[in-house]
């Protein structure tokens, strides 16, 4: 199983729908299971480098296949997995994993506003699947 790229692309929809309904700026990134990009935005006025730490978010939560804030980013393991992905993968709160049928098929992140502000997004964007 897949995301497919309509799918993404919803998801990505309501994430900025959320982010609209909190009066936030964020960037939103969404990955398949191995973290490679599906569908991205950044919306105007989110910083540059959300978009960055958005897709970083992502990869870890699709990874892990847990919400990336419950990530012990000080962690050996971790920071080996992290290093082994050449650095893609961040650690932080703001991205959750995406399931179809009870298995782990990617993940959506969320960057720009308050960690627990990017997390909700992500959780609307999943949910919109």
């Amino acid at each position: 199983m897949a995301i497919t790229l309509a799918e993404a692309n919803r998801m990505v929809q309501a994430a900025v729908a959320k982010a609209d309904e909190l009066s936030v700026k964020v960037s939103i990134a969404v990955c398949d299971a191995g973290g490679n990009l599906l569908a991205f935005n950044r919306m105007q006025g989110a910083s540059a480098v959300s978009a960055t730490v958005a897709q970083g978010k992502a990869a870890a939560s699709a990874g892990f296949g847990r919400a990336s804030g419950t990530l012990q980013a000080d962690s050996p393991v971790i920071q080996s997995v992290i290093a082994t992905m050449g650095g893609r993968m961040l650690p932080a709160q703001g991205a959750v994993p995406v399931l179809k049928d009870g298995e782990v098929v990617g993940a959506i992140g969320g960057s720009g506003a308050t960690s627990q502000q990017d997390e909700e997004c992500a959780q609307a964007g999943s949910a919109a699947l």
